[in-house]
């Protein structure tokens, strides 16, 4: 029912990107936050974002993030994620807007082992995530937003984005 819901509510904020005339640009920046797996752990994640606001009502926007890194008892383990998505933003008032995204993400994770074993994997899957934007200044923007990078991976962050 959720994922209806969020399809849903992603198809009626790209169509109404056609009715929005803004001038485009380029932002980029910065996040951190939260990974949690579904069999209860929970790491640290951060990352850098980059896209293209076509108008004030659709972006193009690709990014890469360490989801976990683990280091103990021997091994070292990492999850990152490369992603690519549109971004659809319903403007709120007082700076405020709401944005869904849908996209393609391509997880790879890697472990390295004490006696020198090592061990890679990597896999594609769609992305989808809701937000809550805040423009500081017209080229300073914050953003909280949760995104379902795999069925069993959840990431919640907090980051900072620069227009130019």
């Amino acid at each position: 029912m959720f994922n209806k819901l969020i399809i849903a509510a992603s198809l009626a904020l790209l169509s109404s990107a056609a009715m929005a005339a803004d001038q485009p640009y380029f932002y980029a920046g910065g996040d951190i936050g939260n990974t949690d797996f579904r069999y209860g752990d929970k790491e640290t994640s951060y990352g850098a974002f980059g896209g293209y606001q076509i108008n004030q009502n659709f972006a193009l926007e690709g990014a890469y993030h360490r989801l976990a890194s683990d280091s103990e008892f021997g091994y070292d383990i990492k999850l990152d994620q490369i992603a690519v998505s549109a971004v659809a933003t319903i403007p709120l008032s007082n700076g405020f807007n709401v944005f869904g995204r849908l996209g393609y993400s391509h997880l790879s994770s890697k472990a390295n082992y004490s006696d020198n074993e090592s061990y890679k994997s990597s896999e594609n899957k769609p992305l989808y995530g809701l937000g809550v934007g805040f423009a500081f200044t017209p080229s300073i923007m914050g953003r909280l937003e949760v995104q379902k990078v795999a069925r069993e991976i959840t990431n919640i962050s907090a980051g900072v984005g620069f227009r130019f």
